[in-house]
């Protein structure tokens, strides 16, 4: 990559941004007020503001291996409560991706040193599926479907969080489960009945 060029391309968007309103920087200066927090992957194919088409200081993001929400990251827990907390959001998104190598790697029983950890808490959520995933005879489709799966429990994650819930006490947060899929370059709203599913865990999970 030639580092020149990138500070080329970053000249020539401030002249178009400008060309369109002298005063967007001096705009976009003044803070932030975005209303939905965006959980996604690192992957370098997967970019969160082009792939849902808003501009700076639309959406307020974080990206990790595989999207994930464990509560034992401070920085996704972090963002979380400055999200819900300060910016005060009404949308929370965690986006997957079908073929990511994060899920991939959780599938295979490979020893990856630093990322055994991390890589673990997705295969804790084929634990939890292991009975639906294995009945998938097709090896892609079983790959597909636990991104959607991770995707489900980091979105649970999300809702179990002290912040959601004391926040959402006073206001509505919504919490939705998407996939991008990189084949079409669509999003794909997994429409996950959140409702039924806290339900049976709401009783170990909520805090007064």
């Amino acid at each position: 990559m030639d580092i020149e060029q990138i500070f080329k391309n970053n000249q020539d968007w401030v002249k178009k941004k400008l060309s369109l309103d002298t005063n967007y920087f001096k705009n976009l200066s003044k803070g932030q007020n975005p209303e939905i927090l965006y959980i996604g992957c690192s992957d370098s194919r997967v970019t969160a503001e082009e792939l849902m088409g808003v501009d700076p200081g639309d959406a307020f993001v974080h990206r990790n291996i595989a999207n994930m929400v464990p509560n034992t990251d401070l920085s996704a827990m972090s963002v979380i409560d400055y999200a819900v907390t300060q910016l005060e959001v009404k949308l929370i998104v965690v986006c997957g991706h079908y073929y990511c190598g994060g899920v991939k790697a959780a599938m295979q029983p490979a020893d990856l040193g630093l990322l055994n950890p991390w890589l673990r808490n997705i295969r804790d959520v084929y634990r939890l599926h292991e009975k639906e995933l294995n009945a998938i005879v097709d090896e892609d489709e079983r790959y597909k479907r636990l991104v959607e799966l991770n995707v489900q429990e980091q979105c649970i994650n999300v809702i179990k969080t002290a912040a959601v819930q004391k926040a959402t006490k006073n206001r509505n947060i919504d919490v939705h489960g998407w996939v991008f899929d990189i084949h079409s370059g669509k999003l794909i709203d997994l429409n996950i009945d959140f409702e039924s599913i806290l339900k049976e865990i709401e009783e170990i999970y909520r805090l007064d």
